[in-house]
């Protein structure tokens, strides 16, 4: 079975998820045939719907303090609709990618390379790759007023932190040839690059061709490696519009490897998202490891495409010891607009998380194309935390999700979250969720102590789950659980998919749905190798379905 180290050249992703799908289909034919079940099928969230008694809820709670007042005059906004236009795909001859708003982020890469007055090389101010001298100063002179490209030579430069103003490129000579890395007294709140003006904004900045190394070492035995917030990253882009980092390695951060953000996090409650978030940035060809929460991570902020990437091994030190939600990527708080293609993680709590805590509104209208997970906890997680019991309120926010060509291999129970159980994929709390192409395949010796592979469950709903396949989960208890109850998921489609010598159930359906529509679903028993036809019927409305192989 594929085993990816923390090493691996995400630049053969592309070529892993096509061998692993056999090319049976197109991958545009494949993403078209999402899009269309997608559109067909899909719903309206409750934002759109009104959520006035909401929005007088968070005036109550944000005018009872000065502070608060202040915090949604400067720094929050409703979230409000939004077009799927730019967000949609354009494809190239070659079967090649990219949502439709990248051309213009490519004529202002154009603007950027053209607007440059001068090149500089880093060491004409002094700095010195010897891993020793500290060359804070020479970058903040080298980067002085923009419009400046600055190479940086092989060796490793050592730093307090880089702060990027508009109109710059920061350009390396290669991962591992050219590594940035943070002095031995930088404070644990220390980024290693960012932009200048969080509050005010900054556009067209590029990194490229360099490792960037946080140096946690420096921080001894202490517990909790991040300060908050989008501290202790190695880089961090906040409020930025028109930014790449390409072909960039982030290793052992207090906090997260890239992150993506508003100027600050934004907590004014669901329906609401940050000010000053940023806007078209190209993530491509980045490797991460050791990062204390999460790899890549994006908030309030629109327009986003993270491709060919790979994050693995996090520490989980952002967190308490066993407590660690270290996402290999994650679409967090307020995002909109985030498209990942032909990325992979490895060895993480959750592979891709899309997701919102529960004072924030959950991110939208995210796209997944080919993605690969190997030894992760939870492959796949969509879910808005705080919006799940019966007793909730209802996720205004939580929508919108795409996935095609998907893969899981052999999810398994981690450390880092030591009461987590392993699944290939599980929905909680969104609405309009379309997966299509799934390949799951576990470990028939591995005890997955009867859980579920796939579990669509906490008010999720209108899910389709079309051409799923799932091999060799022997000990999990079903392969496919809609958990039913007050916080049932409901309005569920499984299309045209199948089981081979996997769970003893291959769909368990809980209490109290009233549409679930199963079609199409074989499965192959371990002993016959018999292939048995297990949909009830078309359209299934009832309290308690059970649909389970014959042994």
């Amino acid at each position: 079975m594929i085993y990816l180290d923390s090493r691996h050249d995400p630049a053969r992703n592309a070529k892993l998820l096509a061998s692993l799908w056999n090319n049976k289909i197109s991958l545009k034919e494949a993403v078209q045939e999402t899009n269309e079940l997608f559109f067909q099928h899909r719903i309206q969230p409750p934002l759109l719907q009104g959520g006035k008694k909401t929005y007088a809820q968070h005036k109550r709670a944000v005018f009872s303090g000065l502070l608060h007042a202040a915090e949604e005059f400067l720094f929050a906004e409703k979230a409000g609709s939004y077009s799927f236009d730019e967000s949609e795909l354009k494809w190239r001859k070659n079967g090649d990618c990219f949502p439709m708003w990248k051309e213009k982020l490519d004529n202002e890469y154009t603007a950027l390379s053209n607007g440059i007055r001068k090149e500089v090389n880093i060491t004409d101010f002094g700095a010195v790759g010897d891993g020793v001298t500290d060359c804070t100063k020479a970058f903040e002179e080298a980067l002085n007023g923009g419009y400046v490209k600055v190479i940086i030579p092989e060796g490793t430069f050592i730093t307090r932190g880089i702060r990027l103003p508009s109109h710059s490129m920061l350009r390396g000579q290669g991962k591992g040839r050219t590594i940035l890395k943070l002095h031995d007294e930088a404070s644990r709140s220390a980024r290693l690059i960012t932009n200048s003006q969080h509050v005010k904004g900054n556009s067209h900045i590029l990194v490229e061709h360099m490792t960037l190394n946080w140096n946690v070492e420096r921080l001894k035995d202490i517990e909790i490696t991040s300060a908050g917030g989008h501290y202790s990253s190695c880089l961090t882009y906040a409020n930025v519009q028109f930014g790449w980092v390409n072909s960039v390695e982030a290793v052992n951060p207090g906090l997260h490897c890239f992150d993506i953000s508003s100027a600050l996090y934004n907590y004014s409650g669901d329906g609401f998202r940050a000010k000053r978030g940023s806007r078209y940035i190209w993530l491509n060809h980045l490797t991460g490891s050791g990062f204390g929460d999460d790899g890549i991570t994006t908030h309030h902020s629109d327009y986003i495409f993270i491709s060919n990437s790979h994050m693995a091994d996090p520490s989980g030190r952002a967190h308490k010891e066993g407590f660690s939600n270290s996402n290999g990527i994650e679409v967090d708080d307020g995002s909109r607009h985030v498209v990942l293609m032909n990325n992979s993680t490895a060895r993480c709590f959750g592979g891709v998380e899309i997701k919102a805590h529960h004072n924030s509104s959950a991110a939208a209208n995210t796209q997944i194309i080919g993605h690969l997970s190997v030894h992760d906890n939870r492959s796949y997680n969509f879910r808005h935390i705080g919006h799940h019991q019966k007793e909730d309120p209802e996720s205004l926010t939580a929508c919108d999700i795409r996935a095609t060509q998907l893969v899981a291999i052999e999810p398994v129970f981690t450390s880092l979250y030591k009461d987590s159980s392993p699944r290939a994929l599980v929905v909680s709390a969104y609405r309009n969720v379309v997966v299509n192409h799934f390949l799951a395949i576990g470990d028939p010796l591995y005890d997955y102590q009867k859980n579920p592979v796939f579990a669509l469950q906490y008010r999720s709903r209108n899910i389709t789950l079309k051409n799923v396949i799932g091999r060799y989960f022997k000990r999990a208890g079903t392969d496919i659980r809609l958990y039913g109850g007050g916080n049932r998921t409901d309005n569920v489609r499984i299309v045209d998919s199948s089981f081979f010598k996997s769970a003893g159930v291959t769909v368990t359906v809980g209490a109290g749905l009233t549409h679930v529509e199963i079609s199409n679903l074989k499965a192959v028993l371990e002993h016959n190798g018999k292939c048995l036809d297990l949909s009830p019927t078309a359209n299934v409305d009832t309290h308690s379905v059970r649909v389970q192989q014959s042994r």
